[in-house]
């Protein structure tokens, strides 16, 4: 898509705008959604969240996955047809970057605070500790990383059941025998929940392809979380997350590695949601 378009999506008080239900059971909660850039995120805080994504547990006959949405990955998604798919596909969108929540807000919106990774991966694990359902499998980074998540998770979560981890070849895509490999070692395992630290879009893209294969309730492509945890990298402060900046010491940390998503994809997904904004306002006019 050229630059000097503009997305003419729905927003958060249009028809458009969805409830969504997950088919796992009769007592989920009802998601509340509204459009970013055409993206169903949900609107739900993250105890609602925690709730909906707990309900897929009940349901083994369906692998259910969550995706965490932000500024860059949006705008990637938008070059992306796989990406784009799989994050349309997901069970759950939850605003993990506060762009989302600043776009939510010029559209006239209802999301306020961030869901992130890291406060899902906390929140499930707190959740199922000590529970049958308290069994996960970590797929990603390196076995050095692993093991230091293997150990951290016996210190801060005694009551969940590490049953396997697998640190595949670092390579763009996964041949057919590697993939193999690694299905063959999740389902030995029967987690309960899969986290997958592959980077997107890349988790994303190898979950929504594998999904009818995994056999596993709660799939969770969480990214840098498995750095966070395992003590790699540190999170930024408490300060800058409630600022909303928990993007900036990160970028003046690595900035070979994170200007792209600040300088490229920031202003492109201001520019996209201005322009939603616009013709939200102008269909309205046309509508009185």
């Amino acid at each position: 898509m050229e630059e000097k378009d503009c997305d003419m999506t729905s927003g958060p008080g249009d028809p458009a705008t969805v409830a969504r239900h997950s088919p796992s059971t009769r007592h989920d909660p009802v998601v509340q959604t509204e459009s970013i850039l055409g993206f169903p995120v949900t609107r739900m805080p993250l105890d609602a969240c925690l709730e909906q994504i707990l309900s897929w547990s009940e349901d083994l006959a369906k692998s259910h996955y969550f995706v965490c949405a932000n500024p860059h990955s949006l705008m990637v998604a938008e070059g992306d047809a796989g990406f784009r798919r799989a994050i349309l596909d997901a069970d759950l969108i939850v605003p993990d970057g506060v762009g989302i929540s600043w776009a939510s807000r010029l559209l006239g919106g209802s999301i306020r605070d961030r869901v992130t990774g890291t406060d899902l991966f906390m929140a499930i694990n707190r959740a199922l500790s000590g529970l049958p359902t308290g069994r996960c499998f970590f797929l990603g980074a390196t076995p050095d990383t692993l093991e230091r998540i293997r150990m951290e998770m016996e210190k801060q979560f005694p009551g969940i059941h590490v049953v396997g981890w697998y640190a595949p070849p670092f390579s763009a895509r996964f041949d057919h025998e590697e993939n193999e490999r690694i299905l063959r070692a999740i389902k030995e395992a029967r987690p309960h929940v899969l986290w997958v630290g592959l980077t997107a879009p890349k988790q994303e893209k190898w979950i929504h392809e594998h999904r009818h294969r995994l056999d596993v309730p709660i799939i969770g492509p969480i990214g840098a979380v498995f750095d966070f945890f395992s003590g790699r990298v540190h999170r930024s402060s408490p300060f800058f997350q409630r600022l909303g900046l928990e993007w900036l010491p990160r970028l003046i940390r690595n900035p070979r590695r994170l200007w792209r998503r600040t300088v490229i994809s920031a202003p492109r997904f201001l520019w996209k949601v201005a322009c939603q904004r616009f013709f939200l306002f102008r269909g309205h006019i046309k509508g009185r």
